[in-house]
């Protein structure tokens, strides 16, 4: 059953015995992973309107929603990380077919 787990996972060499504890005991469960993502993506999104609801508060309201909405984008783009893992999404996101798409999201934030 532990071959099966590092060929699924992508481990299919034998690593050392401590390597392979810490990647165990820090790695996600789907059910975790689901619950980070649900969160997370709430957070961004109750930025991102709360961003756009304080708009047109009177003078600090451009600077309100430039925060809250940057905020707001960030959490939904860190929400992803815990379905894929950081590692593979930043390999897909630096792809050559999304490399221009990737920095121009990232230069707009």
């Amino acid at each position: 059953m532990d071959k099966l787990k590092r060929v699924l996972s992508g481990r299919d060499a034998e690593e050392p015995s401590g390597l392979a504890e810490v990647i165990d005991a820090t790695s996600l469960g789907w059910g975790t992973r689901v619950k980070g993502f649900i969160a997370c993506f709430a957070i961004g999104c109750l930025f991102s309107l709360l961003g756009s609801c304080l708009l047109w508060v009177p003078k600090k309201g451009l600077i309100l929603f430039a925060v809250f909405y940057t905020l707001g984008n960030i959490a939904s783009i860190g929400s992803t990380l815990f379905l894929m893992g950081p590692v593979k999404q930043l390999k897909r996101m630096f792809e050559p077919t999304r490399l221009i798409a990737t920095i121009v999201m990232l230069v707009s934030i």
